[in-house]
């Protein structure tokens, strides 16, 4: 089974999709805490690695949501 395109995110897809600011998903990419990977300039997130990482780490997510409000 391979990936097609829709199953690989930007980070505003990523953004709607976690329902979380850019900048918090930056913060996470960025500090390894979330799996994604740059390509160039950019970062790319499978949406199959997202929602594992989600399964495992739910805490990371409500602490972000908390955050916000």
């Amino acid at each position: 089974m391979t990936s097609g395109p829709a199953e690989v995110m930007s980070i505003d897809e990523l953004a709607e999709y976690l329902k979380i600011s850019r900048s918090t998903l930056y913060k996470l990419a960025q500090e390894g805490g979330l799996p994604g990977q740059k390509v160039g300039r950019r970062w790319r997130f499978h949406k199959g690695a997202i929602d594992d990482w989600l399964r495992q780490h739910p805490e990371h997510l409500e602490e972000k949501r908390e955050a916000r409000e």
